[in-house]
């Protein structure tokens, strides 16, 4: 029988209980209440404040206890077998619910005997709530299976003998060490491929809005790599031997010992909230957590967004730690030392096997501003790898030289300046420079956002996180090979007179989150201060502060305004002022979208603020003393669209005839190529053949269009959005009409849940029969959305908040709505609107995180304002008695 095939038979589960003998199964809740006992005096020690280290390693020694008791009871003396502690198990490093590694070593011509003891070894083990992973192997097995895979020989790695034969455990760490197998090299070579791996699967940033503290960049994973290279190569038993052997310095060994402690407690309460084993900080306890930790929500700050910075603090402290200690390993493993003979580069730095070091240990000493020379070096050197570990050293612990008198220096301030002009290595420079801690010593705002959260599902990265992505979104803007990702952004770059003042606004607009107040004013203040201190004109510093001030208007007025509206386009224009500056808002505007949480980035956004882009640039060029009217805009529009239709064999003259019936919102709110297809596809029609449901799969807003001709009735809003709800799919706009003979002419932009447009003609298809179905039906009621809540949303308690606005010139009234995202919202405002009277001309939906930010243009029945402030107080109160289930106080 082989080990695999083994460990399938033992493999058991709680629920086989019954398989013990009568005398066993009396001892099951006498060690299940001792289990239980000890973890609760456990639990009750780190609420004392025990140190965390040692509650790991006493929960390890009573789970040591319990299994020799359990082993002497089911296998005794036998010789020829042994029980040892694998993985974390074997560090005797065990948090609440880890997983119990065991192995069971056995001599071939004692398996039969001893399989049936064994068996109810295993058993038992369950029984009393210890969730065991197990392999029964002989020693060749141990070896055979370690030499083929890097993870069973890092479990033996960890090996600890519990009880049994010694001296076959010690045959197998012979047989398995790395005179045998894995020698130093291959194993440090493997687990750094692990560890890149793994890094990549976690979007190799440590930022993410629900980390895992084990497996993410920064983690407990990259601790124990560390552990275990120094285990294969030096045979060391503790971290700290890293320092006697010249690996670490003793405060780098605490620093790295202080950080795994505080992840430890994390782990350790994580693992007591769920009950199970936990490594992710989800949002369902990271408030809970934040509280047993003592934080409370402060003026601008919440509990939970101050203990997840200090969380994202030191796992990047350990994600800096980890790249030092590597690169030592990688020169003393695989280079042997043997670094090769130092290449000046000037007189402060020198190449040295393709890594950057300082020519004296006293460099930083004697010139601080090489501080920011190293990183300037590395961009026009790319042959350079990285940073020698010696000089990460001196980098961390000369970093208290970048103080006020530095920033003064004029070399500083222009080398800085380089740093961000320089045409190739910004993205790779700022952010060393970050992880290093440089950038925020030279710019002690940017101190204030590194490992800053919000606690949100809008921004899914810490701010330095998504400055340093912006910049990065901005940076491949101007590099050829990625033109093709978004050629617009490409092509308004080369009018760029200067990427720096770009790169400045980028740096600095989100850089007062948290400190109170309008951060976009604050980190204007900031900016213009920076740029005048760093030689800026007053010009340049203006625009950049102008630009961090307004770095939101340009997403806001796409989002939440009706920019087919000439007077929005004409409004926004006079906030711009003139295309340079709008050339500047649009690239921030796109590059901060994409970075705030690129996984919701999409085709509709990307149209919505290149339409407005290439409006705005038209109202510019034309001036500002010329805006477009209204008539003269529709007149264009409808000329366009009589010509695209007579193109596919259309008469222009029946598209006059359906127009007299059409509002001129129709032709304002759509473009000529909307105007014509739609038209088509009503001339089209015999009228017979009604309700007509037509759906276009990609157009040029970026999303699918879904239209519908149909004689009008109650509720036909709510019926539709709920329907489309219910088939997954996300509403971006909708455009509802009424014709003066009472045709419904409505249009809705949708996207599938995963943010793309419906291009699948199955899927299509399925949609369109739904809606033609339900039409026919004639049905009056509402429909019931079944699908459920989003886990993350409910997390996050969102005041419903219901404001109105006049749009004088289009005679209609604005309603937003910011509530809870959830399933068969607009299906329930719809309800309102018919329950209230109110007609629904255009809406325009955005989705911020968790929350809604819909805008709905309204008016009363007979199309006329909403002006009645007791029929607004009516709508408002309905709306939040559906939405929230009680009247507002």
């Amino acid at each position: 029988m082989s080990a695999a095939e083994r460990a399938q038979a033992l493999a058991v589960s709680p629920a086989d209980a019954c398989a013990a003998p009568a005398t066993t199964r009396d001892l099951i809740p006498v060690y299940r209440q001792r289990l239980r006992a000890g973890r609760d005096i456990l639990f009750q020690q780190f609420d004392r404040g025990v140190p965390v280290t040692n509650l790991v390693l006493a929960l390890s020694q009573l789970t040591d206890g319990v299994l020799r008791e359990v082993w002497h009871h089911h296998v005794g003396d036998s010789a020829g077998v042994a029980l040892a502690a694998v993985g974390g198990y074997g560090r005797q490093e065990l948090h609440p619910a880890s997983d119990l590694d065991i192995l069971i070593l056995v001599e071939p011509q004692t398996e039969a005997a001893l399989f049936d003891a064994l068996e109810q070894l295993v058993t038992f083990l369950w029984d009393i709530g210890l969730e065991v992973g197990h392999s029964v192997r002989s020693v060749a097995e141990c070896e055979s299976e370690a030499q083929s895979d890097v993870t069973v020989i890092t479990n033996l790695l960890e090996a600890r003998l519990l009880v049994g034969d010694e001296g076959l455990f010690q045959r197998m760490r012979a047989a398995t060490g790395p005179d045998r197998l894995w020698t130093s090299q291959a194993f440090f070579t493997a687990k750094t491929a692990e560890q890149q791996a793994r890094w990549h699967k976690y979007g190799d940033t440590a930022y993410n809005l629900e980390p895992n503290i084990k497996e993410n960049p920064g983690g407990l994973r990259d601790i124990q790599m560390i552990g275990w290279v120094a285990k294969r190569h030096f045979a060391a038993s503790t971290l700290h031997e890293l320092v006697t052997q010249g690996f670490l310095t003793e405060p780098e060994y605490l620093a790295l010992i202080e950080g795994q402690n505080h992840l430890w407690r994390i782990r350790f309460a994580l693992h007591r909230l769920t009950g199970r084993r936990e490594d992710r900080l989800l949002f369902d306890y990271q408030r809970t957590l934040a509280q047993q930790f003592g934080f409370s929500d402060g003026a601008h700050n919440l509990g939970v967004e101050q203990f997840m910075q200090q969380y994202y603090r030191t796992v990047q402290d350990l994600n800096r730690l980890n790249e030092m200690l590597l690169q030592l390993f990688r020169e003393a493993i695989l280079l042997h030392d043997d670094i090769g003979p130092p290449v000046p580069i000037n007189k402060r730095f020198q190449s040295r096997s393709g890594f950057l070091e300082v020519s004296s240990p006293t460099v930083f000493q004697r010139y601080p501003v090489a501080l920011l020379e190293v990183f300037h070096i590395l961009q026009t050197r790319p042959e350079l790898q990285g940073v020698r570990a010696s000089t990460i050293r001196a980098i961390r612990e000369n970093r208290h030289r970048i103080d006020d008198s530095f920033r003064a220096d004029l070399r500083a301030r222009s080398l800085f300046m380089e740093i961000l002009r320089e045409p190739r290595g910004l993205t790779h420079a700022l952010r060393r420079m970050n992880r290093y801690g440089v950038l925020a010593a030279y710019i002690p705002a940017f101190a204030n956002i590194v490992g800053r959260m919000q606690y949100d599902l809008f921004h899914v990265y810490t701010v330095d996180e998504h400055t340093l992505t912006v910049l990065r979104n901005l940076r491949r803007f101007t590099i050829a090979k990625h033109d093709e990702e978004f050629p617009l952004c490409s092509a308004v770059t080369l009018r760029i007179p200067k990427m720096e003042i770009l790169y400045l606004a980028g740096l600095f607009h989100d850089i007062a989150k948290g400190r109170g107040g309008d951060h976009s004013l604050l980190g204007a203040r900031d900016a213009k201060d920076f740029c005048r201190l760093h030689g800026l004109s007053e010009f340049d510093s203006r625009l950049v502060a102008w630009l961090v001030e307004k770095h939101l208007l340009m997403s806001m007025t796409a989002q939440r305004k009706d920019i087919s509206d000439p007077d929005v386009v004409q409004t926004f224009a006079e906030l711009v002022g003139e295309t340079t500056r709008l050339d500047y808002l649009y690239l921030l505007t796109v590059a901060d979208a994409r970075a705030t949480d690129p996984a919701r980035w999409n085709g509709w956004m990307d149209a919505l603020l290149r339409e407005l882009y290439h409006a705005t640039r038209r109202a510019l060029l034309r001036g500002l003393e010329h805006p477009q009217a209204q008539d003269q805009l529709i007149e264009q529009k409808q000329n366009e669209a009589k010509r695209l239709v007579q193109r596919y064999g259309g008469n222009p003259n029946a598209c006059t005839a359906l127009w007299i019936k059409f509002s001129l919102d129709f032709f304002l709110h759509n473009s000529p190529d909307e105007i014509a297809w739609q038209t088509r596809q009503i001339l089209d029609t015999d009228p017979s053949e009604l309700p007509l449901v037509v759906i276009r799969p990609v157009t040029a807003r970026g999303g699918t269009e879904i239209f519908i001709y149909t004689p009008d009735r109650a509720n036909l809003f709510a019926r539709t959005t709920a329907l489309l709800d219910q088939m997954g799919l996300s509403i971006m706009d909708a455009r509802v009409m009424t014709t003066d003979d009472q045709m419904a002419v409505n249009t809705y932009q949708v996207l599938d849940l995963d943010g793309h447009p419906v291009n699948d003609s199955l899927r299509m298809e399925e949609i369109r029969a739904a809606l033609d179905t339900d039409l026919r039906a004639h049905a009056r009621g509402g429909i019931q959305v079944a699908r459920s809540l989003p886990r993350r949303h409910r997390h996050f308690p969102i005041e419903t908040r219901v404001t109105f606005s006049a749009d004088e010139a289009n005679h209609r009234t604005v309603m937003r709505l910011a509530t809870l995202d959830r399933p068969g919202l607009l299906a329930e405002v719809g309800e309102v609107f018919q329950s209230c009277g109110v007609r629904l001309h255009n809406a325009k939906i955005a989705t911020v995180g968790a929350e809604v930010d819909d805008v709905f243009f309204i008016t009363t029945a007979d199309d006329a304002p909403i002006t009645c402030t007791t029929a607004l107080a009516c709508l408002r109160r309905e709306i939040h008695n559906r939405l929230e289930g009680h009247a507002k106080p």
